[in-house]
């Protein structure tokens, strides 16, 4: 059996104390989602693990201190490829 695609989309300001779920959904909200960051031109992370554990935070909230490090990692790689794109 398929699992349904899932999508999340996380805004970080360097004044935030944390990622923020800016966005979520599943299934055909989660085409939406991923269709509108590939229009504009925001980076995509496929992480299903990553994802399932967002979609139990509500939107407007801090992620939980418990997936620091994965975020982390994860604007660690975008800021490299921003860096690779710009040379």
């Amino acid at each position: 059996m398929e699992k349904e695609k899932k999508a999340i989309a996380l805004i970080y300001d360097e004044n935030y104390q944390a990622p923020v779920v800016l966005a979520k959904g599943m299934g055909y909200v989660a085409d939406k989602i991923i269709k509108k960051a590939e229009e504009n031109q925001v980076p995509i992370i496929i992480d299903q693990e990553m994802a399932s554990l967002l979609t139990k935070v509500d939107i407007e909230d801090y992620i939980p201190e418990e997936l620091y490090q994965a975020a982390a990692e994860i604007l660690v790689f975008i800021m490299n490829m921003d860096k690779n794109l710009t040379k």
